[in-house]
Order: structure tokens, then C-alpha cells, then sequence
């Protein structure tokens, strides 16, 4: 990343990421970077999702970058808006959302409590939001709006997917870069 030090905070979303997923590959190559473990990855629940992730930037001994994916990116913006501390969202460099779903969508796991409606208050540090343009859970149109509303760069890689293991990405060079430079900004 950038000269100084940095804790990259994994988020996965609903049900987990597996192998193959980008997230999991990073972990693999990178031990800096660290999932956060969510109680619950099958009943995901917002309050228990936000206080997770608070507690793990408590936990981190220097700035935190967040590498998230899906419901991971809503529980970046509801712990941002809702639950973060002065200090807490001053030790956080950037966020890399990738794939934002859409809790109004027929797609989105009704086993998720609590994740809407979509905070779109700006977000107090930076970011980049990456959007596939078939993705059922949430495409394009949805995830420019949250982009605008949260003060993110956007960028469409075209048609992948969900952005998980079954769009084929591999390590994710292009990824990584993205989630670099959010380091290098601070």
C-alpha cells in the first residue's frame, strides 16, 4: 500500500465469501489482510453487523483501509453514518465497496435485517464504489446513486456478475490497485 502501515479490514457479505472469491484470495496472498468475523453470516442483522465491524477498528492498531463486498458495503455505510465515533472514522483511509447491493431489489436475502433503507449521507473518507452492470442484486443505476450520495468514485467493470468467485477475477490485480490507491490518499 502506501509507506505507512495499514490494517486492510476484509468484509464479506451475506452467507460469507469462499474460495475463489477475490476476498479470499487477497487474504491468502497478504496476511494484512483480516476478515472481520460477523456472528452471523447467515442471518445477518445490522446492529450486530455495525458494533462487529466498530469493534474491529477499535482493535487496529493503525489506520484501516476496508476491502468490502455486498452487504459488507451497507454495513460500511450504516456504521459510518450511524454508529462511528469521531475517532473511530478518523483511523479509516478508504473503503473499496465493491458490488453495493440493493435492499429493495426480489434478490436481496431476506434473511438480512435491518439494511434499509440505504444511508446516503457522504462518507468521511475515501472511497470507490465498483459496480458490475448484470448484477442481480443490485446494478449500476442503484449503486451510481450510492456512489453520488457517499462522495465515491464509480466505476462499471462492464458485465461480471455479482463481482464474486463466479465472475472469474482470480486474484483481481485491477481490485487491488483500486484499494492501494485509497491508501496512498491519506
Amino acid at each position: 500500500m502506501s509507506g505507512q502501515k495499514l490494517n486492510v479490514l476484509v468484509l464479506p457479505g451475506y452467507q460469507n465469501s469462499g474460495a475463489g472469491h477475490w476476498q479470499t484470495v487477497w487474504e491468502a496472498l497478504d496476511p494484512t489482510f483480516v476478515r472481520v468475523q460477523m456472528p452471523d453470516w447467515d442471518y445477518p442483522e445490522r446492529d450486530a453487523w455495525c458494533r462487529t465491524l466498530d469493534a474491529a477498528v477499535a482493535a487496529a492498531d493503525s489506520a484501516v483501509v476496508f476491502a468490502a463486498h455486498s452487504l459488507g458495503c451497507l454495513t460500511i455505510a450504516f456504521w459510518a453514518s450511524q454508529y462511528a465515533s469521531a475517532g473511530q472514522l478518523a483511523k479509516v483511509a478508504g473503503a473499496l465497496l465493491v458490488a453495493v447491493p440493493d435492499p429493495s431489489e426480489p434478490h436481496f436475502p431476506r434473511d438480512a435485517s435491518g439494511f434499509g433503507p440505504v444511508p446516503l449521507a457522504c462518507l468521511p473518507f475515501a472511497s470507490i464504489v465498483v459496480s458490475s452492470s448484470d448484477d442481480p442484486y443490485g446494478g449500476g443505476p442503484f449503486s451510481r446513486t450510492c456512489a453520488s450520495a457517499w462522495g465515491s468514485r464509480w466505476i462499471d467493470i462492464g458485465p461480471r456478475g455479482h463481482i464474486n468467485a463466479d465472475s472469474g477475477l482470480g486474484d483481481w490485480d485491477e481490485g487491488r490497485r483500486w484499494l492501494a490507491s485509497l491508501g496512498e490518499e491519506r
